[in-house]
């Protein structure tokens, strides 16, 4: 981030300096846009299904914001001297129907040749700027609220290996292709202090960048926290992605673990999740709200830990 210049410009509301989810530019007092961009390889072999989740993954940005998807736009690679352009049409009709359950329109995109398939979406969307919800305004006092259960970039691994049958493949791409819409409109109804899509930092990454942006320290349960129950498995196993230890780097010293918890769940923490659930930081008046006004619409929110005053180590999983 350092080598670019730095972007200054009294409507710039979110810019790159605060490591948010999305950018978000005012255009008047009424208004202002969302921007967002993400790709992929394929993580499942299905290619509409493939399509959905690298949509839903995309468009998750926005709804992390607290915002309306309004248009996307596909980003796409593919080797046609390789595949069957079928495969091609099977990922953009999988991308296109969940940009229509997300209310949102396609109006484009740009596709290239490359030897690997990519795909993903360029999204714009709207919010209310005095509504916008950031990663850096999580108080002390406050509860965390997970919206999806971890351990997706671990399955998805054990899938690539040939090691997850049927099912436990068909629970995780369920979870993936799933839109954080509904958990979106409860957190912008109850009314939140914070927010972040769990994606490929993992729970402790993402958590790591709403602790240093909100200036505070975050504390976990980690038998509170949900896991797809094959995750553990296939981490106990050792099916690790790369990513994981790279998040683990990342974060350092900056997590202290009790002494209790299982190297099994530290690994799930850093687990690279895509199309992951928010993270949300909201009052503990609300929390309960928050939690019903989640259930009300079919999301299974839970309350994973707190904020704290900040202190010398930024995250604490006990």
């Amino acid at each position: 981030m350092h080598y670019l210049p730095v972007m200054q410009d009294p409507n710039l509301l979110v810019g790159m300096e605060s490591v948010d989810d999305a950018g978000v530019y005012r255009l008047n007092d009424e208004l202002a846009l969302i921007q967002t961009i993400d790709f992929f390889t394929p993580i499942v072999d299905d290619p509409y299904l493939f399509g959905q989740i690298a949509a839903a993954n995309a468009l998750s940005d926005v709804y992390a914001m607290g915002g309306r998807p309004l248009t996307a736009m596909n980003v796409v690679a593919f080797p046609a001297s390789k595949l069957d352009l079928a495969v091609l049409g099977e990922i953009l009709k999988g991308g296109a129907d969940k940009i229509l359950e997300a209310g949102a329109l396609l109006v484009g995109g740009h596709t290239i040749e490359d030897d690997e398939p990519k795909y993903g979406l360029a999204v714009t969307g709207i919010v209310h700027p005095d509504k916008v919800v950031t990663n850096c305004g999580a108080r002390p006092g406050d509860r965390l609220v997970l919206t999806k259960p971890l351990g997706t970039g671990i399955i998805a691994t054990a899938i690539k290996a040939g090691l997850a049958d049927k099912e436990v493949e068909a629970q995780a791409a369920g979870l993936m292709a799933a839109l954080n819409r509904m958990a979106a409109e409860a957190m912008v109804g109850v009314g939140v202090h914070a927010c972040t899509d769990i994606t490929g930092f993992g729970l402790l990454g993402h958590a790591l960048e709403m602790a240093n942006g909100s200036r505070v320290s975050l504390k976990f349960a980690a038998s509170e926290v949900p896991v797809l129950p094959a995750a553990k498995e296939f981490a106990a196993m050792g099916l690790i992605p790369g990513g994981a230890y790279r998040n683990r780097k990342f974060v350092g010293d900056r997590v202290s673990f009790a002494k209790g918890v299982p190297e099994v769940l530290r690994d799930v923490f850093f687990d690279p999740q895509t199309s992951g659930g928010l993270l949300i930081a909201v009052a503990p008046d609300k929390a309960d709200r928050l939690l019903r006004e989640c259930e009300a619409r079919g999301v299974k929110a839970v309350v994973v830990g707190e904020v704290l005053e900040p202190g010398e180590v930024k995250l604490i999983v006990t």
